[in-house]
């Protein structure tokens, strides 16, 4: 198994896998440059700190993976520990190098990053949809090729579609997944910053957002009569459902009868949702 990649990447790239007779290289730290393909953006400068204490005292005790570009290494795995180095003001770092394409140094960045959890929701969301891009695939390959479920694909992929300050606002952890995700199923757009607003003033939960958008969807303006509380099953069933399916969902129960409204935002969202159903 490759060592420090995380339990089961070996399984997605066995060319990573050290061996004994491995040979581990010094090179300058000034030939080795930063994963191109790197999702996370946001290295914690305490988390580089103490790495770096920690090389200072013991040394680099794991090679960096790298593959050789035409200027210098490119760091496959590792990138942490290179800042670190850096940091350490050391001349050199170990490394392993391995020849690996394009798509395999993006799609093993997304990997060590998602075992390690190191990603935000949003820089999450856009490593599968420049995956998707890049590796011209769906969201059901994709969701193989990482052991992930489409529907979890599906769900963080549709946070990009969320007004840029509501994702900077995740991605500085102001706002979790869960918020995001419920603020996709508000009808009226234009109420989704007030909305936001209210949540940081009061910080609301998921739960009670959730409870807050049901109002503001059922809400006509036009329509002065008073409308009947939905009953308390019906919520809790529509907010496993609105889980499930990444999208808004409400239920409209009558006397005799009663129908499921299921909203979708593309034809590509369309064919996820009756996929699901399928």
């Amino acid at each position: 198994m490759a060592r420090g990649l995380g339990k089961g990447i070996n399984a997605f790239f066995p060319e990573l896998d050290t061996k004994a007779d491995d040979s581990v290289q010094e090179v300058s730290v000034k030939e080795c440059r930063p994963n191109p393909y790197q999702p996370r953006k946001t290295f914690h400068a305490d988390a580089i700190e103490e790495l770096k204490e920690s090389i200072l005292q013991y040394g680099i005790l794991q090679p960096l993976i790298v593959r050789k570009s035409i200027k210098g290494f490119e760091i496959v795995v590792g990138e942490r520990r290179f800042r670190a180095a850096k940091e350490a003001g050391l001349n050199t770092v170990p490394v392993i190098v391995r020849d690996l394409s394009d798509e395999k140094m993006m799609e093993l960045a997304l990997l060590e990053n998602l075992q390690r959890e190191d990603l935000t929701p949003i820089e999450e969301a856009y490593a599968y949809s420049n995956l998707m891009k890049e590796l011209k695939i769906t969201q059901e390959e994709l969701a193989k090729r990482l052991g992930k479920s489409r529907s979890h694909i599906a769900n963080i992929v549709r946070l990009l579609s969320l007004p840029e300050q509501i994702s900077a606002l995740i991605n500085n952890g102001e706002l979790s997944m869960g918020h995001g995700r419920a603020l996709l199923g508000l009808k009226d757009k234009d109420k989704i910053i007030p909305l936001v607003n209210k949540i940081r003033k009061e910080s609301l939960n998921v739960r009670q957002v959730e409870q807050l958008i049901v109002k503001l969807n059922e809400k006509a303006p036009k329509e002065p009569k008073k409308q009947e509380k939905k009953d308390v099953f019906l919520v809790e069933r529509e907010s496993k459902l609105r889980d499930y399916f990444g999208t808004s969902v409400s239920i409209h129960k009558g006397k005799k009868k009663g129908k499921i409204e299921i909203e979708f935002f593309s034809d590509d969202d369309l064919e996820r949702i009756l996929d699901m159903l399928k």
